[in-house]
């Protein structure tokens, strides 16, 4: 397996003059490219950095983001990126756990660089009008064409952590190796059936794994990276129809927000021919108003994380909605009883369990960084137990249905949220909807709604239709909430611990009630 660096090199060999990355007005070909890159790692070896040495972004989408990671794979430095949302405790706490010798900020996060009380420690680069006292510019970094990078590490070298999202503890860092990281690449493109030249908008944040996968995809195929520092609909819909992008890979929050927006139906989209989702479960609604959109020649639905790139993937969403599909071109799943110790206690077909995948498999990562009591938990027998709940239907087909964690008991019942906003999502006035449990004193949890409308409608005409549907009596909400917004990450992700916590905006003039 090559290492990340010989593969850019390869890459620039085949298509040294194909545009590789777009940033508003700045437009690199393949070869321009590669002297910025390879200036960046004379650079690093000016201020003393070596293979091995994590350094810590907190950047947004831009050219000088994609042009760090790149340099550091040569250099055969470990990026460590996080949201560049962060404050100064979370900076700290990542800077403490990674023992990061530089850090990469820019002006969105200059006030937390202020804020964190290790930063000051660190070689500090600053990206665009970011200058901070004792800080590089970035731009000197990369000023004039280095020569041309030979790749320091070999394919075994680590290349890249990223942090999980910490829920009830502190987030935990998933270091990955340039070969998981080519493979997970590669397995992209080809679950993707990318063509040559393909044009991807690079709007999944680069501290996160689909965006990272883009990054890396793109390359590998000679295609274009379109920079979108921070996800804005109509500048994600201006920038479709002028660089003529042609292929989209989104969490379902952004596509929502995409087709939702008035300014879809005079964007010309046609470019667009392939959809990938990934992050979140896609509800009924959203799939059904997607295919009538684009009418795409692919539509898939990618299931994995940044443990283990892929788990799963269908590469026809529309066909089966709510299908994970099938394992990955480099990947097993199963899934086990809820609560099973052994990765033989299998589930029987259409029973819900514990989705758990290979570790062999060549997208795995090894394990966490410096958390013992997080691999015993997650790692077993060859296996890694994902948290995730799902099924296997009867025609050997992976369904997904939210978090062990999320699962809803309710009079001894199990439910999944997920099954109950699919439900939900079709009825014409749902914008958006969220499922959780709350506690009760009779039933231990009842199944509440959040629902965020997009037309008139109330509790008793939701709960007719939930009847109307099939929605077994015990899954149905007995209580239904309009909120202002559903709350979700920064990646788009739906956060239903606020919801339980009651850490959300009620619809103005908005009736609750049981249904």
């Amino acid at each position: 397996m090559l290492d990340l660096g010989t593969s850019f090199l390869a890459s620039v060999a085949r298509d040294p003059g194909a545009v590789a990355v777009v940033d508003g007005d700045l437009r690199l070909t393949y070869r321009a490219w590669l002297g910025r890159i390879g200036a960046l790692v004379m650079s690093f070896d000016r201020l003393g950095l070596k293979p091995g040495d994590h350094i810590v972004s907190v950047l947004q989408n831009r050219w000088e983001a994609a042009t760090l990671h790149w340099a550091c794979q040569f250099a055969g430095l470990v990026i460590t990126p996080i949201n560049w949302r962060a404050k100064g405790d979370e900076i700290d706490f990542c800077i403490e756990n990674a023992e990061a010798k530089a850090l990469v900020f820019e002006e969105v996060s200059a006030a937390a660089m202020r804020e964190s009380r290790l930063a000051g420690a660190l070689t500090r680069i600053a990206v665009g009008g970011s200058g901070m006292e004792g800080a590089i510019a970035f731009a000197d970094l990369v000023a004039g064409d280095g020569a041309e990078p030979e790749a320091r590490v070999g394919a075994d070298a680590w290349s890249i952590m990223l942090y999980t999202s910490g829920t009830t503890s502190r987030p935990k860092g998933v270091p990955r190796r340039h070969r998981a990281e080519r493979a997970a690449g590669v397995a992209h493109v080809a679950q993707n059936l990318y063509r040559r030249g393909e044009v991807t908008l690079g709007v999944m944040p680069l501290y996160h794994t689909m965006g990272v996968r883009s990054l890396i995809a793109m390359s590998l195929i000679g295609g274009t990276f379109v920079c979108l520092p921070r996800y804005d609909t109509k500048t994600a819909l201006a920038l479709i129809e002028r660089e003529r992008i042609t292929n989209l890979y989104l969490v379902p929050t952004l596509y929502h927000d995409l087709v939702h927006d008035p300014a879809f139906a005079g964007t010309d989209v046609t470019s667009v021919r392939k959809l990938g989702f990934a992050g979140a479960s896609m509800t009924d609604g959203l799939l059904q108003k997607l295919d009538a959109a684009f009418h795409p020649e692919l539509f898939v639905n990618h299931y994995g994380s940044s443990e283990i790139y892929t788990f799963s993937i269908d590469p026809n969403a529309i066909r089966k909605p709510g299908s994970a599909g099938r394992a990955g071109i480099n990947q097993m799943v199963r899934v086990v009883r809820l609560g099973a110790r052994a990765a033989d206690e299998c589930a029987a077909p259409g029973e819900e369990g514990e989705i758990i995948a290979l570790l062999a498999g060549d997208e795995a990562f090894e394990g966490y960084w410096r958390r013992p009591e997080a691999d015993a938990k997650a790692l077993r027998e060859g296996w890694y137990f994902t948290g995730d709940t799902g099924f296997v239907d009867a025609d050997g087909d992976l369904f997904v249905t939210g978090r062990v964690d999320d699962m809803i008991i309710t009079g001894g019942e199990n439910v999944s949220p997920v099954e109950i906003e699919s439900c939900l999502s079709l009825h014409p006035a749902v914008s958006e909807v969220a499922v959780v449990g709350l506690p009760d004193e009779k039933w231990g949890k009842i199944v509440v709604a959040f629902i965020k409308r997009k037309g008139e409608v109330e509790t008793d005409e939701l709960d007719r239709y939930c009847r109307e549907s099939g929605l077994s009596n015990f899954k149905r909400p007995r209580r239904f909430v309009f909120v202002e917004d559903i709350p979700k990450s920064p990646v788009g992700k739906l956060l239903r611990r606020h919801l339980v916590a009651g850490d959300y905006t009620p619809e103005a003039n908005s009736a609750r009630g049981a249904a």
